[in-house]
């Protein structure tokens, strides 16, 4: 993963934010919720229609830690046999597989997934940054969507210990990573960008890492668990002005899968979750035009192409795993993806609404802050803690009563481009909605 961008000139006017993308108010307000309007890349994204042409038949992942110790073929052994089983299906069914990996060596997936006896078919390993994972989740279902197969392994994989000993290193080749320009430096002026035009507090932003490892205490794969305080987090060593030690995420081992078919009838062990919409697409050019932080237009665009696709907004959702590789990262996202109006971020953590007991969680996993962040696997461990928050099988961390729960994921960076790629997935209950 690269590193990105100049930060764009202070806000000169607001937003055009005439064109509300839906009626509900914003949370704890009777005012309706306004967003920037959407630009022609939110239709763009758009797939499919808005039945359930596909499901999440199983999903596995193995513990999320810095585990140099274990070789990517034990971590893979994990995560897919967990699944397998989970979708009661046998190696040997899989009729393709789309894994997602950014720093896996060449061949990665077809060497791991080998000794587990998935031979003979289709592997299609994707490379697409932080959101590689959930790539390969978009690129399983749409296969199956399309009839071209009816049951598909997808698979993240990423052993960054074997890489990196500490922050990953921008390119060289990057214009912005020639300077040394990493990703705490672009998320860094983001943060600042938000004090500035939003009052954003230091406290708002330590409050997220405070709510993430709180939340993974329930989570027994998760790299990074505790009860922080704001003081902890904001006394932490500094990395990139605001941004404190604990406000990043950290490197990660891990592997993450999911089994993904058409819909099937099965109760006995909770059911197949539906996949209601995965929207995916790369982000426009970015320069100083944007009024609107890094990342923020491309996931705001993604998610509306997945909320129309599956006939929702984003207030019926019931819990949300989202990318938070910086605090601020889960700021800006809950306002793209519409939880809030723009500015209100930072009000919105501190509000407890996207707290375990509130009404609408974000990261009951921990997020990437907690749980961990190897960058393939990344994704599909999402789609994990969704599938299990909807079949009510997240246990010390379970949403009560969740029936719909969004996925998104957010990679960068490349210089002058907003966000490699994103991908918002909108999953379902068994049974459905009630």
């Amino acid at each position: 993963m690269t590193s990105s961008h100049r930060p764009p000139a202070p806000f000169a006017t607001a937003p055009d934010r005439t064109d509300r993308r839906y009626s509900a108010g914003a949370p704890g307000a009777d005012s309706p919720r306004l967003a920037p309007a959407p630009t022609d890349r939110a239709v763009a994204a758009a797939g499919h229609n808005r039945s359930a042409a596909a499901s999440v038949w199983g999903v596995g992942t193995s513990r999320f830690a810095r585990q140099p110790e274990t070789p990517p073929t034990h971590l893979a052994w994990q995560a897919v046999t967990e699944a397998l089983a989970d979708a009661g299906v046998t190696p040997g069914a899989v009729e393709a597989v789309y894994a997602g990996t950014v720093f896996g060596d060449p061949g990665v997936t077809t060497r791991t997934l080998q000794h587990l006896g998935i031979t003979g078919v289709p592997v299609v390993t994707i490379e697409n940054a932080c959101a590689s994972g959930t790539t390969a989740f978009h690129e399983a279902q749409t296969a199956v969507t399309a009839g071209r197969y009816e049951c598909v392994l997808a698979f993240g994989i990423e052993t960054m210990t074997s890489v990196f000993d500490g922050p990953i290193e921008p390119l060289a080749t990057d214009p912005e990573g020639a300077q040394g320009f990493a990703m705490p430096s672009l998320y860094g002026m983001a943060a600042h960008r938000y004090q500035h035009c939003h009052g954003v507090t230091p406290k708002q932003m330590a409050l997220v890492a405070v709510k993430n490892r709180r939340h993974a205490l329930g989570n027994p794969r998760a790299q990074h668990a505790g009860e922080l305080t704001v003081e902890q987090v904001l006394g932490s060593r500094p990395i990139s002005d605001p941004l404190t030690l604990l406000q990043c995420c950290d490197i990660s081992d891990a592997a993450a899968a999911a089994v993904v078919g058409p819909p099937r009838r099965r109760a006995a062990d909770g059911g197949d979750v539906a996949v209601r919409a995965s929207a995916l697409a790369s982000g426009r050019a970015w320069d100083h035009t944007s009024d609107l932080v890094w990342g923020w237009q491309l996931v705001s665009d993604v998610a509306q192409a997945a909320f129309e696709q599956a006939g929702v907004g984003p207030d019926d959702v019931d819990v949300f795993e989202v990318h938070d590789a910086f605090t601020i990262g889960e700021i800006v996202t809950t306002e793209a993806l519409g939880l809030c109006e723009l500015g209100g971020g930072g009000d919105l953590v501190a509000s407890s609404r996207t707290s375990l007991g509130g009404a609408q969680p974000v990261n009951p996993s921990g997020g990437l802050l907690a749980r961990g962040h190897p960058l393939g696997a990344t994704g599909l461990g999402q789609i994990a803690e969704i599938v299990w928050q909807l079949r009510g099988a997240a246990e010390g961390r379970q949403v009560a009563g969740a029936r719909l729960g969004v996925v998104e994921t957010m990679g960068g960076g490349t210089a002058g481009i907003d966000g490699n790629a994103c991908v918002v997935a909108v999953l379902e209950a068994p049974g459905g909605l009630r």
